[in-house]
């Protein structure tokens, strides 16, 4: 095993004294091409140009010397040092950081970045990073290749995002590049590059309040609860009987949205499913055929200062061509809509059906196409707590199907 092993990050700024007298005892200094042709990497080291990181660690853990790695940035946040630092090489690190390219990035642009949220996008994490970016109003996105700026741009398709795109940050071939998200793919990218993703509505800061206190998302932002009940949604608004709020709770609780997820709510209706789902953090399209539901779903999605992408048209044809989603909410359209969502294969599937009879329909089918489904008899009777008298009285099947492959 390495006697020591030293990890630098660069940031393009000459190196610290305690980098510069790392490096000078190294005996094998492990970094991209342009690390290692830093003056100060001593000539009689051995190098390894970093490609898989763990393949690097297995070197150096049976190296017999001193070792330095050398990083972009913090190597400490979403670098290096947690592969260093796994169990299955041994390695105790000490860490020389510099200013992180997601900080140098929000410096270029002038902007704060307490309260943005920050996604790695590798080829098979760049779905779940444009759902991040889809949900929230400041995002920076660390990239790789196949996972940049264009790519980026081209799943962002229906929502209009400003791009501000950091390229090679710290050398002297800097660039920052301001478009907007439906054109970043018209044009050739230099890696390493950071993307800081913003637009779109967000919840206003309360007077006096000119500083957050949690990094990223504020889970406090807005009202407690799961869901809102039925009198948040705007007065004289009626829901639909799919949308009670002890309906929506349940059809919540059922299908877990989460940040990086895409949710699609069919038959969107007053807005108030689909702005539940996206106060968890979840990304949201929300589907209707009826224009009046669009305009009151943005309107409710405004009002919570949260994201949707609203689109006006009639299910199943609609559905064609939206992206792949995780989880879906059925709120309308009967079996025909629920067979179509299930040949897309989401994860989770939830709807309510007012008969045993539609019920069963939509069980089968979900059955057919593999899911493993519960159904539930939900009713729900409101008092008034006067005179313990009741007021309304809800009932409906609540049906969910899990598809045993893709559940996580």
């Amino acid at each position: 095993m390495a006697d020591r092993v030293t990890v630098i990050g660069w940031d393009g700024s000459p190196l610290t004294a305690a980098a510069r007298g790392a490096l000078g005892a190294a005996t094998l200094v492990a970094g991209a091409a342009h690390h290692l042709a830093l003056p100060d990497v001593p000539q009689t080291a051995e190098r390894i140009r970093l490609g898989s990181v763990g393949l690097a660690a297995r070197r150096i853990a049976g190296h017999r010397g001193t070792a330095v790695v050398l990083a972009d940035g913090d190597p400490a946040f979403f670098g290096v040092v947690r592969t260093l630092r796994a169990p299955e090489f041994g390695l105790e690190v000490e860490v020389v950081p510099a200013v992180s390219s997601v900080a140098a990035a929000f410096a270029r642009a002038g902007m704060a970045w307490d309260d943005a949220q920050v996604v790695v996008a590798h080829r098979r994490t760049l779905r779940r990073a444009v759902n991040v970016c889809r949900a929230h109003p400041k995002v920076a996105v660390l990239t790789s290749p196949g996972a940049g700026p264009a790519e980026l741009g081209l799943l962002m398709e229906g929502v209009h995002r400003t791009f501000v795109i950091c390229e090679e940050l710290g050398t002297d071939r800097e660039q920052v590049s301001v478009v907007t998200s439906d054109k970043a793919a018209d044009h050739s990218w230099r890696d390493p590059n950071v993307v800081i993703v913003v637009g779109g509505s967000s919840a206003a800061v309360p007077a006096g309040e000119g500083t957050g206190w949690i990094a990223g998302r504020d889970p406090a932002a807005g009202p407690r609860g799961w869901v809102q009940p039925d009198a948040a949604y705007g007065e004289g608004v009626v829901l639909g009987e799919g949308e009670t709020d002890l309906l929506r709770a349940a059809q919540l609780a059922r299908l877990g949205p989460r940040v990086g997820d895409l949710v699609w709510d069919i038959g969107c209706g007053s807005g108030a499913f689909a702005t539940d789902a996206a106060r968890a953090g979840a990304a949201v399209i929300a589907v209707d055929r009826d224009l009046a539901a669009c305009v009151r779903s943005d309107a409710a999605a405004r009002g919570f200062g949260v994201q949707l992408q609203i689109v006006h048209g009639d299910a199943p044809h609609v559905l064609e061509n939206l992206p792949e989603p995780d989880v879906v909410r059925v709120g309308g359209g009967g079996a025909a809509v629920v067979g179509a969502v299930a040949d897309r294969r989401p994860q989770r599937i939830v709807t309510h059906a007012a008969t045993r009879d539609a019920a069963e329909l939509i069980g089968r089918d979900l059955t057919e196409h593999g899911y493993q489904v519960e159904c539930a008899l939900l009713q729900s009777v409101e008092l008034d707590t006067r005179a313990w008298t009741e007021t309304e009285r809800n009932v409906a099947f609540l049906l969910s199907g899990v598809l045993p492959d893709r559940a996580p």
